[in-house]
């Protein structure tokens, strides 16, 4: 999992800044005044003018520098559906009475605001921003709770902390906790069974089709045709009844698959977000988990991009006052090429599944590589001995040549159709059944299951 960004450290904030220029003029002119003319009334004013604005400047930074903020909580993984607590503990270090202190944990407002036919990502229940007073060494805690209700990755946090004096002439932010980071795994569904396979001989399942015999399977014997090869002929039936004979053998196929998700803009509309992205998602994890378990290789290719790469270039966009901070501080450093295709090489075992299934619940549509653009720099790092299982919403033009030519260099092309409506479905795939391209429609969460029941044979 990404590492969590690390806050500035105290010696790297910014010093408190003293008043401003144009009260001291203003506290000098008063007493200048007063002392010119003989004002004793000017003197005292500008003396308890001086006096308030020094008392108010030490107590909001007194206030600042003594107020620290703990999180409980780490970087965690959740399911959907479940809930998680956050915690976060403010702590007055000094020994003068903190009056007020204003806590506000941040959230991404694109996950606690619901969509335009989707639920809010997260629910809150409880106080995420509080008014506290402290009195010195006394500790307070903010505490909610978290329900996910759709996979991703999300940032919760920084705290920022506001204080200032009691009359309102100077205002401190800081930041207080390190933000944490919640990855919500994609549904997985169990899949009654997985069919599809590419054409590799001597494989792990029995084909229907007789598309290349495996030498490994006999399935019987019959009199020599003309055309068998020699290879095939059974010696020691030819010897036995005195007339040739050759062998026959079933076709096999190895079942693995590399999952090419499409999660471009352009072929993935925003009316149809994030249901339709969300699916593909939870389908591309079943299908990859029901591989795991029947032993065969899976690999990833996407060309959406990974929310962590998102927060170390993006960064956090919180309130407007204290947005700069919160962005320098909060933010990843690392640099991320958005052109640059999610993979995941065609392997086998837990540790691949695990982490396959993390980098799809943080994928996200992005305006970057087309699918075409996808297949085309991807192509050398797709395995030959596996499917290339196509997820998508709408095949352009472009997409269509990419996948066609795809399967005319002797690749094992598989496309499943991400739609609701039967019209868009039947769109995309007549031109790809034309070519001997199978396909899937993928209507609903409930198709999931069922969506690899058929055998694909090239």
């Amino acid at each position: 999992m990404p590492s969590s960004p690390s806050l500035q450290s105290s010696r790297d904030r910014p010093k408190p800044s003293l008043p401003s220029f144009g009260m001291i003029a203003g506290i000098c002119a008063m007493l200048l005044v007063g002392m010119l003319f003989g004002a004793s009334l000017w003197v005292l004013a500008a003396i308890a003018t001086a006096i308030l604005v020094g008392a108010n400047w030490f107590l909001a930074n007194t206030w600042t520098d003594s107020t620290i903020a703990v999180r409980r909580s780490g970087n965690v993984e959740h399911k959907i559906g479940s809930q998680f607590e956050v915690e976060v503990t403010i702590t007055n270090r000094s020994r003068l009475p903190v009056l007020w202190v204003l806590v506000e944990d941040l959230l991404p407002r694109n996950a606690i605001q619901p969509g335009t036919v989707s639920t809010a990502a997260l629910a809150i229940d409880g106080d995420r921003l509080d008014v506290m007073m402290l009195w010195g060494g006394e500790s307070k805690s903010l505490h909610y709770e978290v329900t996910c209700r759709r996979r991703g990755y999300f940032q919760i946090g920084p705290t920022v902390l506001e204080t200032g004096d009691l009359m309102g002439m100077y205002r401190r932010y800081r930041l207080g906790a390190e933000p944490q980071y919640v990855t919500v795994l994609p549904n997985v569904v169990p899949l009654s069974r997985y069919d599809i396979g590419s054409r590799r001989p001597i494989g792990e399942i029995r084909m229907r089709e007789n598309v290349m015999d495996d030498p490994t399977r006999l399935r019987g014997i019959r009199r020599w045709q003309t055309g068998d090869p020699l290879r095939s002929v059974h010696w020691a039936a030819t010897a036995r009844t005195g007339t040739l004979h050759s062998k026959i053998y079933e076709p096999s196929s190895i079942a693995g698959a590399t999952l090419v998700l499409d999660l471009h803009v352009a072929t993935n509309p925003s009316e149809h977000e994030p249901v339709r992205s969300d699916l593909a998602i939870s389908a591309a994890a079943s299908i990859a988990h029901a591989l795991h378990d029947a032993g065969e290789p899976f690999g990833l290719v996407s060309n959406g991009r990974d929310a962590a790469d998102r927060i170390r270039t993006e960064g956090w966009v919180g309130d407007d006052r204290v947005r700069d901070v919160v962005k320098d501080a909060a933010s990843m450093q690392s640099e991320s090429d958005r052109l640059m295709p999610v993979t995941q090489m065609a392997t086998r075992g837990p540790v691949a599944l695990r982490e396959m299934i993390r980098t799809l619940a943080r994928l996200e549509r992005t305006d970057g590589l087309t699918l075409a653009e996808l297949l085309v720099e991807a192509e050398a790092k797709i395995s030959s001995e596996t499917t290339v299982l196509v997820i998508l919403q709408r095949c352009s033009p472009e997409s269509l040549a990419a996948l066609i030519g795809l399967s005319r260099r002797g690749r094992a092309v598989a496309v499943i159709v991400n739609t609701m409506d039967i019209n868009d479905y039947s769109a995309a795939a007549g031109p790809l059944i034309a070519n001997r391209i199978p396909t899937f429609h993928l209507a609903s969460a409930e198709a999931v299951s069922d969506v690899c029941r058929e055998v694909m044979t090239r």
